[in-house]
């Protein structure tokens, strides 16, 4: 690398658009006469989280509407900033307040959902009042992560992975404008694996675009195809997944393995992220999700299990937490596995949309008022307990959808006993 280089930021940084006009993606939002576009030309700016994955331009449109509204700018990051940090904001914010004829100040705090309660608290006040609008990012769902006042408080808006078209562009406008790579003979023969390493993250892609080129310096052509692209990736492995940027990838290895059975790769990958400064509620979310979606009804436990690790990790903290999680990762990786419950679900959805709301048949309406019961909501319903075997042979479906089948148990030995229990119950539709 050139000493030139070594002055220079990193590539994402030298490219990082000032306007709406040069940013790329989430069209829903800021393309012409789009919500987020209308707030910022109309100057009338409200407390907003952008929830979305890494690399698609949270920060960046963050200082882009500071920009645009020429609004007084403050950033924290919630990995360091505590509630003295976010007090001293405010204090500045008021001190500026009566010279400032531009609106309120804009707090931006990335990764908002690291905040603990105490902290997500001490913003209430100064939003609620307009002494600051809030900008928060996050890479996680912000109904579990943003406490529910602050949460109403602001609107959410959902960013999605860059589409390949967009990385296009990214990709020829780093070729062309970027004050070293246009001096550069450069010859781009196949994007393939540039967008397969990019995973729909702009900061990856270039990233990766910079390794390769800086791994070719000092030849008068550099080449990128999906040879080098790979072999340069591979080579420095370490460099490309500086800042956590394999974060997507390897919950995704951890929780295949969970799926796959196989206990040694998934406390591996639980490895890895404690290694690597994961958040340890991230892991035990993905584990309840885990126990939900893969174990299911094949082990009922698993989910106590999960639900419990969840609570007890809260509670403790690392690194004492990592032990629950291990526990948890093995269990869940080693309990026999069925997805009949969320694929019932899944089918029943599909239902929905395609058959609309059918109307819930009378015997089994809600009757609280005499008109109903003057309807016959109600007339006809069967009380269960008041049967042989606590089970009243009575239709509840839809009339349309009488018959339907939507929960099919997997066998195993936990859902075998309750597949015995439905074909008893209903041998028309649970057939021996």
């Amino acid at each position: 690398m050139s000493a030139t280089s070594q002055m220079l930021p990193p590539l994402p940084e030298r490219l990082r658009p000032s306007t709406l006009d040069q940013y790329v993606g989430q069209r829903h939002l800021v393309g012409e006469g789009c919500i987020l576009r209308k707030m910022i030309e109309s100057g009338n700016l409200s407390s907003f989280i952008l929830w979305g994955p890494p690399g698609v331009g949270k920060t960046t449109l963050a200082h882009i509407i500071a920009q645009t509204l020429d609004r007084d700018f403050f950033t924290l990051s919630a990995v360091t900033a505590g509630v003295k940090d976010v007090r001293e904001v405010f204090d500045k914010a008021r001190g500026n307040g009566l010279f400032q004829q531009k609106g309120a100040p804009i707090l931006f705090i990335d990764e908002i959902h690291r905040f603990n309660k105490a902290q997500q608290d001490a913003l209430l006040g100064a939003v609620e009042n307009g002494t600051i609008v809030l900008v928060g990012a996050t890479t996680e769902n912000p109904s579990f992560e943003v406490i529910t006042p602050l949460l109403s408080r602001c609107q959410v808006f959902i960013l999605k992975p860059l589409e390949k078209a967009d990385l296009q562009v990214l990709l020829d406008r780093a070729l062309k404008e970027d004050v070293l790579l246009k001096e550069k003979q450069i010859e781009l023969r196949e994007t393939e694996a540039l967008m397969r390493y990019s995973g729909g993250d702009a900061r990856k892609l270039l990233n990766v675009l910079e390794l390769v080129v800086d791994s070719q310096a000092g030849k008068a052509a550099i080449v990128i195809d999906n040879q080098t692209v790979t072999s340069s990736v591979q080579e420095n492995m370490a460099i490309y997944d500086k800042d956590g940027e394999m974060h997507y990838d390897i919950i995704s290895a951890f929780i295949k393995s969970i799926r796959g059975s196989d206990p040694n790769a998934a406390i591996y990958y639980l490895a890895r992220m404690i290694d690597g400064g994961e958040d340890p509620l991230f892991i035990a979310r993905r584990l309840c999700l885990s126990a939900s979606e893969d174990v299911g009804l094949a082990n009922p436990n698993a989910l106590l299990l999960a639900n419990a690790c969840f609570e007890v990790v809260s509670k403790i903290g690392m690194p004492e937490g990592r032990i629950p999680l291990a526990e948890t990762t093995v269990y869940l990786a080693s309990s026999p596995k069925s997805n009949a419950s969320y694929m019932a679900l899944e089918k029943a959805l599909a239902e929905v949309k395609q058959s609309g709301n059918q109307p819930v048949p009378l015997p089994i309406r809600n009757a609280p008022t005499q008109l109903m019961k003057e309807l016959h909501y109600s007339d006809g319903y069967k009380y269960a307990h008041d049967y042989p075997g606590h089970f009243a042979d009575m239709e509840f479906m839809p009339d349309a959808l009488k018959g339907t089948v939507f929960y099919e148990p997997a066998p195993n030995k936990h859902e075998d006993v309750l597949k015995a229990y439905l074909e008893a119950c209903w041998p028309k539709y649970y057939p021996h």
